[in-house]
């Protein structure tokens, strides 16, 4: 016989209020990547001020929101989109499962590692290894890239859905970042294809004048590209006759972290 607590509907009397708020909050800020005020998102939601504050404040310290110090808005933090990769793969964590092959590739190259998944449009940082070297290129967990300027993000975007790929080009502003940015959509579709055929995507000092950087894909289980393995450095360490062979070495430890997740090596060097 079913106990008379699980035959209970679902009713207000099991709402937690603080608890909706807080919710209430993280998925209007989902929908202001460029972030808001504590006051625009009271005002927005309906919400009293202090609450807001209250519950804001404590997002940011457990890191599951940032705010921007000079115009005090509010966005999602890493923390918050760290968790919808939190378990890929029968549970595995995407980011203890790429750690291992990260410090490897970094001993292989001696440079700066990171982990960058795709979150509102951009890429997202979600872990990093710094490089041996003295002087290296230094890529925080948290920052975001744009897809056009990134190897990170071109990585990932190149193996969209064709349908969803294109909506998204289309929607696609390409901002000018350096000299060597793509600002030509059919040079960005031209630029896709080619990491599509080779496996790795190259960033030659399109987003920060000056770093070069070299990404390839990890696959889940699906077969989806749900990040990606980059290596940057400065331009001086990553000469261009050299870019193919490290191209091969990223996707051979980007293939690893796929296999742990439950994915196929797809790319990986035999």
């Amino acid at each position: 016989m079913k106990s008379g607590l699980r035959q209970r509907p679902l009713t207000a009397s099991y709402q937690v209020p603080a608890l909706e708020r807080g919710l209430a909050i993280l998925e209007y800020l989902d929908q202001h990547p460029a972030g808001r005020t504590m006051i625009e998102a009271a005002r927005d939601l309906g919400l009293p001020k202090n609450a807001v504050f209250r519950i804001a404040l404590t997002l940011l310290r457990r890191g599951y929101l940032e705010r921007d110090p000079a115009s005090k808005r509010l966005r999602l933090g890493h923390k918050t989109l760290t968790l919808g990769y939190g378990a890929l793969g029968e549970g595995r964590s995407l980011v203890e499962q790429s750690l291992e092959p990260m410090r490897a590739l970094r001993e292989a190259t001696g440079e700066t590692v990171c982990l960058s998944v795709l979150a509102d449009g951009e890429g997202f940082v979600l872990e990093s290894v710094p490089g041996t070297h003295l002087f290296r290129c230094t890529v925080e967990p948290g920052m975001r890239q744009p897809v056009h300027a990134s190897a990170s993000g071109k990585a990932i975007f190149a193996f969209l859905p064709p349908g969803e790929l294109e909506a998204a080009l289309l929607r696609m502003r390409l901002v000018r970042l350096t000299p060597h940015t793509i600002t030509n959509k059919a040079q960005l579709r031209e630029e896709l294809r080619s990491v599509r055929d080779q496996g790795y995507a190259v960033d030659r000092c399109e987003h920060v004048d000056g770093a070069m950087c070299v990404a390839a894909p990890i696959f889940d289980r699906r077969g989806h590209a749900v990040a990606s393995l980059t290596v940057t450095a400065p331009a001086g360490r990553m000469p261009r006759e050299k870019l193919a062979a490290l191209g091969r070495v990223v996707r051979q430890h980007a293939g690893e972290i796929s296999a742990r997740l439950g994915g196929s090596r797809k790319g990986a060097v035999s």
